[in-house]
């Protein structure tokens, strides 16, 4: 007697082709530019990071933290240190704690999310700008390449960080600059090392799946909104 088969949902179909399509694309050209496996591990585990991230699932910084540490070892290779130093010291330990906040607060397979007012969305844009001074200067000096990029990269990254972690869904709105600085970077990177090309190819499919998570993080907190606020109703109603 056959064994029957369990058909894949259809929302998900599409996104695993996506998946293996991209995972192809990397690995022949990870060949063909004689790219080490350690290159390029970290993006074969970064695809299904991004597959959680673009349905703002709590378990893709969980994943995301301990593959951090290999980033690191690339971002060095690369001459990016800032991009190394952030991948080390911050994105790791955070993106755990984000899992652990995450789960506190869990929403179905996410979170509870919320938005920032206008005092503090004054006060993370004039720290950005004055941090992106300061480092700007520091990379400089310490003859870092792409110095510019490198720097824009490596802050959106830290302040994406934080807003993830604090559950706001603006962190989601500056996905999507963040992918085009990515994109870029590695298209410049490309310049001095041709075998980026993997990079680049992941960058294209990471900005597929920062687009759809901005979506979802949208639709979830309009849906979060009406249930508090139909809560609140009733709670109105029966006082």
């Amino acid at each position: 007697m056959p064994i029957p088969c369990k058909k894949i949902p259809r929302d998900i179909l599409p996104k695993l082709i996506l998946i293996l399509v991209t995972a192809a694309l990397i690995t022949v050209t990870g060949i063909l530019y004689r790219q080490s496996i350690l290159r390029i591990l970290p993006l074969y585990i970064s695809l299904i990071i991004g597959a959680l991230q673009s349905r703002a699932n709590r378990y893709a910084p969980l994943l995301g933290g301990f593959n951090s540490i290999l980033y690191m070892i690339v971002y060095l290779y690369l001459g990016l240190y800032a991009s190394a130093g952030y991948a080390l010291l911050f994105s790791c330990p955070i993106q755990l704690v984000t899992f652990v906040r995450w789960s506190k607060n869990k929403y179905g397979n996410s979170t509870q999310f919320r938005r920032l007012n206008t005092k503090q969305r004054l006060f993370v844009s004039a720290a950005f700008f004055l941090s992106f001074a300061a480092l700007y200067l520091i990379l400089r000096a310490a003859g870092s390449e792409h110095q510019l990029l490198d720097n824009l990269s490596s802050l959106l990254g830290i302040l994406i960080s934080l807003l993830t972690m604090l559950a706001f869904i603006e962190y989601s709105y500056l996905m999507l600059p963040s992918g085009i600085v990515s994109i870029v970077l590695n298209l410049a990177t490309m310049q001095e090392h041709p075998e980026q090309i993997t990079y680049l190819i992941f960058s294209f499919y990471s900005m597929i799946c920062v687009t759809q998570g901005f979506f979802r993080v949208r639709r979830l907190y309009a849906q979060q909104c009406a249930e508090q606020h139909k809560s609140d109703s009733v709670l109105s109603d029966a006082s």
